[in-house]
């Protein structure tokens, strides 16, 4: 396994996954999924967190802040247009620290999303609204970092 990240510098690609808030135990695990794809963040000056978040057919530009501390923090928003339609998203979260006595431990961060603007659903004529939030878990796949 590469070297892992710590607050000062988060770059890197992560795996993302993003569950509905839905308190009903008896719910599919399969019917919480709001959304999944890859976060890649690059490096940038002190503070400054960008990157981009993406899947199969989508993707969304990142710009905000890294809180340095205990734990460290993340606030950004994601922008972009999918399916001609623009899509724009609030992310918080927060840098899981290592466990002293974690085995195997993996790099992670979680957190709320929440929906800043409706865009079109997945079937004809269906919105998805603003305001919905979620919760997310990134884990840190590895420290190499492009959007090219």
């Amino acid at each position: 396994m590469a070297q892992s990240p710590n607050i000062g510098s988060l770059a890197g690609t992560w795996t993302y996954r993003s569950f509905n808030n839905d308190p009903n135990l008896a719910t599919d695990f399969d019917a919480l999924e709001f959304g999944r794809g890859n976060i890649t963040i690059v490096d940038a000056p002190m503070g400054v967190f960008t990157g981009r978040i993406f899947g199969p057919g989508w993707a969304l530009e990142l710009s905000g802040s890294i809180g340095y501390g205990t734990p460290g923090a993340v606030r950004f928003q994601g922008k972009g247009v999918v399916g001609g339609a623009e899509w724009i998203y609030d992310y918080i979260g927060y840098v899981i620290p290592a466990w002293p006595n974690g085995v195997d431990q993996r790099p992670a961060m979680v957190g709320s999303i929440v929906r800043t603007l409706p865009h079109p659903g997945s079937g004809e004529g269906t919105v998805n609204p603003a305001g919905v939030v979620a919760s997310w878990i990134a884990v840190w796949q590895s420290d190499v970092a492009t959007l090219s």
